[in-house]
């Protein structure tokens, strides 16, 4: 592996066990006082963090930066992967020509700061009690991709995916998820969480298009909020509480060809408006404590070394009080992938000069950095504001005085029954019916003598619980088959099921003839099709991370299964569980009903039965503009007013379906919002707008109030809209509610030619409706008589 270019595997070998023992003694002989004032939990965090670090010599504070992979790990990872396939993986990790054990002594040795990927109690306790060996007895920050619930636990609650998040728009919800996370990472022995992830997607080619919240600044930045005050509380002191990790630094979700880890060029005005909003909240209202630079480079400067984003953006303009952390092996990838540093070394320089604060992961980062802080290369106070925040974070977390956890606790604490109630909710609040022709759904109560006829990929398995998730315990995981087997049987109705290929790519022309032949004795046909991104199924994967995609119609035969079904003349219902979008427009024409159910995770199975019979009515939003085809890229809601000047010689420029859509079993009557007042004064000024909303159908529901703005004249091109605030309501039939929605100076700000956040003088449109397609939405205006300048 080229990492290891500048020192042989038998080197380095040796050096890690002479490393092992020879800095036993490197500690200040102050660290032998029987009272350390660092030991003593009634003192500040700043004193004891300024005691230890008086106590720690230089060697000390940069081990302090260096993370692992977890033992067990490790040993695992050995087995799957050879040295070559290491290099481009993101997943699994070793340490070619090193053994676990010499990891373990090295954190005996008080040489590593922190842990990842560490998934029992287990473990987690016993790495802390090798750093209690140390001589300093510094304990260990662990950390995991709990990115929707501790997914990579066996047993964790695990929660819809964050595009699923996304499409509840509820905010609240979102949070009490999170704050549930948080106890379940504590109960196994976890500290941080590597989420969430704010990238604002625009390009939904890209795998990890389910990992984020969708399209809209807006959005992305109320969910990241709501994700980070979920985990950290106030502060994330004590013992209930984990650090957050924004991620990543910056724009990966609009690489040039789609795939993860390209090249992204995109202008600074547009970083400013879309791609940073996200972040400035994460840090300026969530006190967001560590964020996470990005594979990619921008505008040919990699994100790992990229001083004006994590230093003069972020800590120097916007206050960011945390620590960066690298992407997984990142920091070495500046030379290797970048070819901007002549090796590792210079690649640690590099990174560490432009703000960079811990290396995930692996080993000869600690010896090179030393080097370099030596060399005068590195300035030492860089080391020093690095290990100073990694500190502060163990003392706020409570990690000196518990650093081990009750194995039992965790028992007891995963997948609580609170835990699986929101969930549960989070599922039926994501799901998004996007076409319900003539009413056939929700199915009626009275199956008697009925068939329901279910098949494809995702019918019967564990995708749909995302990305970022271990296999779980069949108990905890309600797939689709189970979910309308039990609702169904119990309606009267008869299921059957035939696996027509658990993947999509297992789908046989053979399967497909009896997948017919089956479907014709039904009644109707429910067809569970879309997208697998399950972490542990790399070689059947079709999205996800590292797993990008070419297109945004169905992998292998699945379109070819729905022809044969759909063309027997009987009702077919689509069930989509996918964390991409998929685009199909002619299946969507020719089926009764389509219903996209994301990765709903554990409960996806009863949430979407609960709607296919009406137990729940459906009232998820898109938070993304599904497009016809590829062709249409890059389709948002909020382009600029000459996207759409000339058309397409092929293809329409109208999306298939709009950010912010989504149909109910009932209907909804908005009236024209109507404004506190037309004109706005200043920066501290707010103004309501109130829209009444009236069920006219016949059966209660959710319906999501959206607000959008436009700047009828701007110094710079502005979006045609961009929404600004969004509210749940609930209705019973035939009743009104009064909605109100705050527009703040922010709500109507912009960057100028010199990036100051100002607002400009001139007249607003303010449009609200219930989804952002024109024919949806009602209008008024506001004025701004004069500038108003918004802190930056």
């Amino acid at each position: 592996m080229n990492i290891f270019k500048n020192i042989s595997i038998t080197a380095f070998s040796l050096l890690t066990v002479l490393v092992s023992c020879k800095n036993q003694d490197n500690t200040k002989a102050s660290s032998t006082d029987g009272n350390p004032l660092y030991l003593d939990a009634t003192a500040s965090v700043n004193d004891r963090v300024s005691d230890l670090m008086s106590r720690m010599t230089l060697e000390d504070k940069v081990y302090q930066m260096c993370q692992y992979v977890g033992l067990e790990h490790m040993k695992h990872a050995e087995n799957e992967l050879t040295p070559e396939e290491l290099e481009k993986n993101d997943a699994l990790g070793f340490y070619p020509g090193v053994h676990s054990d010499s990891i373990g002594r090295l954190a005996e040795a008080g040489h590593v700061g922190s842990f990842l990927h560490v998934v029992t109690p287990e473990e987690a306790n016993h790495l802390q009690r090798l750093a209690q060996k140390s001589p300093l007895k510094i304990p260990l920050l662990i950390g995991i991709d709990a990115i929707h619930g501790n997914g990579l636990v066996s047993g964790s609650t695990i929660y819809p995916s964050p595009i699923s998040q996304a499409a509840t728009f509820d905010d609240a919800l979102i949070k009490e998820g999170s704050r549930q996370t948080a106890l379940e990472m504590r109960a196994n022995g976890m500290h941080w969480s590597f989420t969430p992830n704010i990238d604002v997607l625009r390009d939904p080619r890209w795998g990890r298009t389910g990992e984020t919240y969708g399209e809209d600044p807006f959005l992305v930045g109320n969910m990241g909020v709501a994700t980070i005050n979920g985990l950290q509380s106030d502060d994330f002191s004590g013992t209930e509480s984990v650090i957050a990790c924004a991620k990543h630094l910056i724009a990966g979700s609009s690489s040039i060809n789609g795939l993860n880890a390209s090249p992204t060029d995109v202008s600074k005005r547009t970083l400013f408006e879309i791609f940073l909003p996200p972040y400035r909240r994460a840090v300026q209202e969530a006190n967001v404590y560590s964020i996470m630079a990005a594979h990619n480079e921008v505008a040919g400067l990699p994100g790992h070394m990229d001083k004006f984003m994590m230093n003069d953006l972020m800590r120097d303009r916007w206050g960011f009080e945390g620590f960066y952390v690298s992407d997984w092996n990142d920091i070495s990838r500046i030379d290797i992938w970048h070819h901007v540093a002549k090796d590792f070394k210079q690649s640690i320089e590099f990174s560490i000069n432009a703000g960079m604060d811990m290396n995930m992961h692996g080993p000869i980062f600690d010896k090179l950095l030393i080097e370099l802080v030596n060399e005068g290369k590195v300035d030492e106070a860089r080391v020093d504001y690095a290990c100073r925040k990694i500190l502060e974070a163990k003392f706020k977390l409570g990690l000196f005085e518990n650093p081990f956890i009750d194995v039992e606790k965790a028992k007891s604490t995963n997948f609580a029954k609170s835990h699986q109630e929101n969930a549960l909710e989070q599922a039926r609040k994501a799901i998004v019916l996007q076409k319900n022709d003539k009413n056939i759904l929700p199915l009626s109560t009275n199956g008697k003598s009925k068939t329901i006829f279910i098949t494809g990929p995702n019918a019967n398995n564990q995708t749909t619980l995302g990305d970022w998730v271990s296999p779980q315990p069949e108990e905890n995981v309600v797939t689709m088959l189970e979910g309308i087997t039990t609702i169904g049987e119990a309606n009267g109705y008869s299921i059957d099921y035939f696996d027509a290929g658990d993947r999509s790519k297992e789908i046989t022309d053979a399967n497909i003839s009896k997948a017919a032949q089956k479907a014709k004795q039904a009644d109707l046909s429910v067809l569970v099709l879309g997208e697998n991104s399950f972490r542990h199924d790399w070689g059947r994967k079709t999205t996800g991370e590292n797993v990008d995609r070419a297109t945004l119609q169905l992998s292998g035969n699945q379109l070819k299964l729905a022809k044969e079904i759909i063309a027997l003349g009987k009702p077919v219902i689509v069930v989509y569980v996918s964390g991409s979008p998929i685009a199909e427009p002619w299946l969507e024409n020719n089926v009764a009903a389509v219903l996209n159910t994301w990765e709903s995770g554990a409960f996806a199975g009863q949430a979407t039965a609960e709607i296919l019979f009406g137990q729940v009515n459906p009232s998820g939003k898109l938070p993304l503009t599904i497009p016809r085809s590829v062709g249409q890229l890059q389709m948002v809601y909020n382009h600029k007013p000459t996207a759409y000047i000339h058309k397409y010689n092929t293809e329409k420029k109208v999306p298939l379906h709009p950010f912010g859509f989504g149909l109910s079993y009932t209907t909804f009557k908005f009236s024209e919002p109507k404004l506190s007042k037309t004109s706005f004064s200043g920066i501290d000024d707010e103004i309501t707008a109130t829209v009444e909303v009236t069920n006219t159908g016949k059966v209660a529901g959710d319906e999501v109030v959206q607000l959008y703005i436009h700047d009828e004249v701007s110094s710079y091109t502005r979006p045609v809209k961009e929404l600004k605030a969004y509210k749940r309501v609930s209705l019973n039939p035939g009743e009104t509610k009064t909605v109100s929605l705050t527009i703040n100076a922010e709500s109507l700000a912009m960057y100028d030619s010199a990036y100051n956040f100002v607002v400009e003088p001139g007249d607003f449109t303010i449009m609200t409706g219930n989804s952002s397609s024109d024919k949806s939405l009602k209008t008024t205006m506001l004025n701004v008589p004069q500038l108003i300048k918004l802190k930056n």
